[in-house]
């Protein structure tokens, strides 16, 4: 499902124009990368939490020449389902 499939369908679901889903959609995006960014979580009850976690510096090596590279430390965005989302997938 893509964004436009989902704006579709949750305009259906809901009864709003598919304008305004796109708007709300848009702003949620906007909140939870914001937020992650900033460090913060985003938790959704029944759904999941977007967590930023941070990866040591590290060193890996090049595939093609096998020659060591080094990794440096960063932040990565992860998301972690919620425990009713997990049983709702694994059934």
């Amino acid at each position: 499902m893509n964004k436009a499939s989902l704006v579709a369908y949750i305009a259906n679901k809901t009864g709003l124009t598919k304008k305004d889903v796109t708007s709300a959609l848009d702003a949620m995006i906007d909140a939870v990368v914001k937020t992650v960014k900033g460090g913060d979580t985003v938790t959704l009850t029944n759904f999941g939490t977007f967590v930023s976690v941070k990866r040591k510096a590290s060193v890996k090596r090049n595939p093609k020449t096998g020659e060591p590279v080094k990794v440096p430390a960063k932040s990565v965005p992860r998301f972690r389902p919620g425990k009713n989302f997990r049983e709702v997938v694994s059934k």
